[in-house]
């Protein structure tokens, strides 16, 4: 590490890396050359005490050495990974072996340098990793504080959701748990199937009507999906009359929502559809029950005990 005097030292706040390494001098070389690159170092001398010291205070990356007596660095980088999903970790290891390499990245480290280490390297890889981490930090808290409730899922997972979306979803459904990087309950499998076209849906979940918007791009493996409370899902209807079994369950929808006094407007919104669709189910239902007023077919809705 002899280049670190040619590093030019990064702009605005310092970066602070806790450097991981049991060996007393290469710690000490570690520490002053990225220091004179322009980082701000904190060290610890085994995995242990790189653990307590990221409880402490976490710190903008960190440098692990693999090799080390008491818990290795693969051990070290997976307990760190509990605390901190995104924390950049970049190994520094003599190891070049395809299978230490891969390891290295399953048990979550974001990049690795083989020794001996250049300081240039080192500080441009930080530099950049950190980059990307603070971005996605500052884009999770802004979506954590977003009032609007979002999740996302991928490959039957639940990648993250929102408080919004974690206390709208505790409500649907008490005793469900719902876990970040977690499999996807089953009662919101199809919550993330449909709507497949990328078109909003409506869904009924734990008594509630739920309008559910993609965020994310159409046939995308990742879902991404902001959910709308659209009231009270409606009640189960009782077994239906002959006349009320000649409508079709988006007619029957209509008519109950024409018995509770809302507007062709506010069904459509409720219903996800256009009022002009709205307009042609309402005609069917005319037609079906013998009625000309939706005052008629608002009184035949009661007659059929269709749950008003």
């Amino acid at each position: 590490m002899s280049d670190a005097n040619d590093q030019p030292r990064p702009p605005g706040p310092r970066l602070e890396v806790l450097v991981v390494d049991d060996q007393p001098d290469a710690l000490r070389l570690l520490e002053q050359e990225l220091t004179l690159a322009g980082l701000s170092v904190r060290t610890a001398a085994s995995g242990e005490a790189a653990i307590d010291a990221i409880r402490a205070q976490c710190p903008d990356a960190v440098l692990l050495d693999v090799q080390m007596g008491g818990i290795n660095g693969f051990e070290t980088c997976a307990q760190i990974r509990l605390m901190h999903e995104d924390l950049p970790i970049v190994f520094t290891t003599g190891l070049d072996e395809t299978e230490d390499i891969v390891r290295g990245f399953e048990v979550g480290g974001t990049d690795y340098v083989t020794k001996p280490v250049s300081a240039a390297v080192v500080v441009a890889r930080l530099m950049a990793h950190t980059r990307v981490w603070r971005m996605m930090r500052a884009t999770r808290e802004v979506v954590q504080a977003l009032e609007v409730p979002m999740l996302a899922a991928d490959a039957g997972r639940l990648l993250w959701l929102n408080r919004a979306a974690r206390a709208l979803l505790q409500t649907c459904l008490p005793g469900v748990t719902l876990s970040d990087d977690a499999p996807l309950p089953s009662a919101l499998q199809g919550l993330l199937l449909e709507g497949t076209e990328g078109e909003a849906v409506q869904i009924e979940l734990g008594g509630m009507s739920l309008r559910v918007d993609p965020v994310s791009e159409a046939g995308a493996s990742l879902r991404v999906v902001s959910l709308a409370v659209l009231g009270r899902a409606a009640p189960a209807a009782p077994a239906a009359t002959p006349a009320a079994s000649r409508l079709t369950a988006r007619e029957t929808e209509v008519l109950l929502w024409v018995a509770r006094g809302k507007t062709n407007r506010d069904i459509a919104e409720i219903l996800g559809m256009s009022p002009r669709t709205v307009n042609k189910h309402l005609e069917h239902v005319f037609e079906k029950l013998g009625v000309e007023t939706r005052t008629a077919a608002a009184a035949a809705a009661q007659r059929l005990q269709l749950g008003i």
